[in-house]
């Protein structure tokens, strides 16, 4: 089931987290994920939520999710984000729809 990273990213250092995205962006392909959002104009639909950057990713699983979070060349590349942005992050697990019920036999006539 796929997996999701959000980020609301509140970049206070524009050219330390230029880095920061330079060095970190391929080490989500190398992990088999890609971007679905990265930026980008947002707009708050309910409740006081008011995003600076959101990015979004998308994993084959929450293991890889993970494993790419805690690798080592993700890790260097956090360092930089933390020294220009603050940062909220969460994982989520994507929505995977019940099997369609088995129709029922048809009654013998």
């Amino acid at each position: 089931m796929s997996a999701f990273v959000i980020f609301d990213i509140d970049v206070h250092d524009p050219q330390a987290y230029e880095a920061y995205r330079r060095i970190g962006a391929p080490t989500v392909a190398a992990f088999g994920g890609r971007f679905l959002v990265r930026g980008g104009e947002t707009e708050t639909l309910e409740g006081d939520w008011s995003p600076k950057r959101v990015v979004v990713l998308e994993f084959e699983s929450a293991e890889r999710a993970r494993a790419w979070y805690h690798s080592t060349s993700y890790q260097e590349a956090k360092r930089l984000r933390e020294g220009a942005a603050q940062t909220i992050g969460i994982l989520a697990d994507g929505y995977a729809p019940a099997p369609a019920p088995v129709d029922a036999p048809a009654a013998a006539s």
